[in-house]
């Protein structure tokens, strides 16, 4: 009688897994928009950039609907938490700290932190000590916000925080910064488009390389193993080269 007991309990338990279980045949998205060249809003309002373009091809990968929204950063993991959306593809860089609160796939990109300056800065090198008694910007709540507080800020820096990167380029651009902390693939891109008459890279800061992936709710493993067969196989078709190719004339990856 025990083990029947324990039997239909356990049936029970598959049955409830089962009737939870998703098939993911659509799949609501949240991106930032506000990251050129990886993710912007176009002059006719819709969303574009290579985060965009991943999203996209992995949708079509895996054979499903996909609607795709905006999200300002502060708010982009408790929305994915709260079950407004079931991914962010937004240049998500892999932490320790983030993985308490979602999974992360397998990486899509790569990228380390570079930092920008005025032209005209005497600033040589991007060493902790070179930034002593100058004001340094970053977006807030990114993994260069947290290295310009953690090194630079320790070593005698004003570290200013802001709600998007272009904010910061634009304090720069008008004085109020003396350098600018960011991923180096929006910084180069944001220097060949609106910053090069003001501004230039000062270079990658050593150790800084990190891997980006797509955010998922810890409960959704079917989701993030789903995705993960997805970019496996645009890497192997050729997709992936494709989209970078937009974007880039070097390997992200």
């Amino acid at each position: 009688m025990k083990k029947l007991n324990i039997l239909a309990g356990l049936a029970l338990v598959l049955l409830a897994g089962a009737a939870q279980a998703k098939d993911w045949t659509e799949i609501r998205i949240a991106t930032e928009g506000a990251y050129p060249p990886f993710n912007f809003v176009a002059a006719d309002g819709s969303l574009q950039g290579l985060d965009v373009d991943i999203a996209n091809a992995l949708c079509e990968e895996v054979k499903a609907k996909c609607t795709i929204v905006a999200q300002d950063w502060d708010g982009i993991i408790p929305g994915l938490l709260a079950d407004k959306y079931d991914a962010v593809v937004a240049s998500m860089t892999i932490t320790e700290e983030r993985k308490k609160q979602v999974a992360f796939t397998d990486k899509y990109y790569s990228t380390p932190l570079s930092v920008i300056l005025p032209k005209d800065s005497p600033i040589g090198n991007t060493d902790p000590v070179s930034f002593n008694g100058k004001t340094i910007g970053a977006q807030g709540g990114t993994t260069q916000a947290d290295y310009s507080e953690d090194v630079y800020g320790k070593a005698g820096a004003e570290v200013k925080l802001y709600p998007t990167a272009d904010e910061a380029n634009a304090d720069l651009v008008n004085g109020r910064l003396d350098a600018v902390v960011s991923d180096k693939f929006p910084a180069a891109e944001w220097i060949k488009k609106n910053g090069s008459e003001c501004c230039k890279m000062l270079g990658d800061i050593p150790g800084t390389q990190s891997e980006t992936g797509i955010a998922v709710r810890q409960g959704d493993n079917d989701l993030r193993e789903k995705l993960n067969a997805a970019i496996t196989a645009i890497r192997a078709n050729g997709t992936y080269d494709k989209i970078v190719g937009k974007y880039f004339d070097f390997d992200i990856y």
